[in-house]
């Protein structure tokens, strides 16, 4: 039964944080417009200064923490990957053009044939 209530809490807090973190950046992209006549420097630093804060509270919330731990699992598994050579890539990307190629032609052949017949059914030909 505590368990439930801290929950409770835990997500309030959570939707709290998150509407904080969703004005800061507002916040942020206003100021980089309303700041318009200034150095573009200073208006970026301040906008990505503002995205930092922002997603430094958004990292302190369950959804924050979930998001971040995928984004790890997801890097640890493209380490796992096995990657082609440069001889496999190339190959393949010369099998995929081949067939791109030989594929156009096919179609430019029937396209040219069924426009031929439409000509000669319509009597458009010359």
């Amino acid at each position: 039964m505590v368990s439930r209530t801290e929950e409770v809490v835990s997500n309030k807090l959570d939707t709290v944080k998150l509407i904080l973190a969703i004005l800061v950046l507002v916040v942020g992209i206003v100021g980089f417009y309303i700041y318009a006549a200034d150095s573009l420097l200073y208006r970026v630093l301040g906008l990505v200064l503002m995205v930092g804060i922002a997603l430094g509270i958004g990292y302190t919330t369950q959804m924050g923490q979930a998001v971040a731990g995928f984004s790890h699992d997801a890097r640890m598994e493209v380490r796992k990957v096995v990657w082609p050579t440069r001889q496999e890539t190339v190959q393949t990307t010369l099998m995929v053009i081949a067939a791109v190629i030989i594929i156009g032609i096919i179609l430019w052949i029937v396209d040219m044939i069924l426009a031929n017949a439409i000509q000669w059914l319509t009597g458009t030909g010359a």
